[in-house]
C-alpha cells in the first residue's frame, strides 16, 4: 500500500451523528470478496433514489463539495463490524475521516484498510464543519508524523491520537504482512545466533 504522511484537501461535510455501517455500505452489496468496488453503492441509499438516479440533496452528489477527507458527525462507523464499511470508503476515494467520536471496530477496520480516522473534539468539529459549509474550497492540512489536524485557512489546529503501531504501518505503508516481512533479516539473524539443539 501506498504510505500515508501527510494529505492537504478540501472535505465533503457530513454533520449527521450515528452514522452506522448499514448506512455507510447496505447489507445487499456485500457479494464481493475483494476490496475493490465498493466504492460505487457508498452511502447508497442516501445518494440514490428507488430508481438509480442521484438524490440532488446529498452532499455526495453536490459538485461543491468534493476532497478526499470525509468530515462527519459524532459517533461515526457504529452498528456493526463489516469492514466493507471502510473499504467503501476509501474504494470512493476519502483517505481520511474526521469525526469526534468512532465506533471502536470501524476505527479498526479503518486503520487496516489505510483510512486514517481522526478523532477532534466536537468544538473543533463543529468549526470544521461550519467552515466548510461556509466555503467549500476549505482545505484541512492532516500530518500524520505530528498526529495534527489543521484548517488552513485559520491556522487553528488540533492533535489526535492514534495506535503507534498503526501510525508507524500508515507512515511506511505497511499492512501486518509488510511489517513482518520488514523484520526479515532481523529475524534471520537471530535465528543464526540461537543456540542449536
Amino acid at each position: 500500500m501506498k504510505a500515508f504522511k501527510e494529505l492537504t484537501s478540501t472535505a465533503v461535510p457530513m454533520p449527521i451523528e450515528n452514522i452506522d455501517t448499514d448506512q455507510i455500505i447496505p447489507a445487499r452489496f456485500l457479494k464481493a470478496t475483494s476490496r475493490e468496488g465498493f466504492g460505487d453503492n457508498l452511502f447508497r441509499d442516501w445518494r440514490y433514489n428507488s430508481e438509480g438516479q442521484p438524490k440532488a440533496d446529498f452532499v455526495l452528489n453536490d459538485a461543491r463539495y468534493s476532497g478526499k477527507i470525509l468530515v462527519a458527525g459524532r459517533n461515526f462507523g457504529c452498528g456493526s463490524s463489516r469492514e466493507h464499511a471502510a473499504w467503501s470508503i476509501h474504494d470512493y476515494g476519502f483517505k481520511v475521516v474526521v469525526s469526534s467520536f468512532f465506533a471502536d471496530i470501524f476505527k479498526g477496520n479503518a486503520l487496516n484498510n489505510f483510512l486514517l480516522p481522526v478523532q477532534v473534539t466536537e468544538e473543533f468539529l463543529q468549526e470544521i464543519l461550519a467552515a466548510i459549509i461556509a466555503d467549500p474550497a476549505t482545505e484541512l492540512k492532516i500530518d500524520l508524523k505530528t498526529q495534527s489536524i489543521e484548517l488552513v485557512n485559520t491556522g487553528k489546529s488540533e492533535n489526535f491520537v492514534i495506535d503507534g503501531y498503526k501510525k508507524m504501518c500508515l507512515l511506511n505503508g505497511f499492512d501486518d504482512i509488510d511489517y513482518l516481512l520488514s523484520l526479515k533479516d532481523r529475524i534471520e539473524a537471530f535465528e543464526h545466533q540461537a543456540v542449536k539443539f
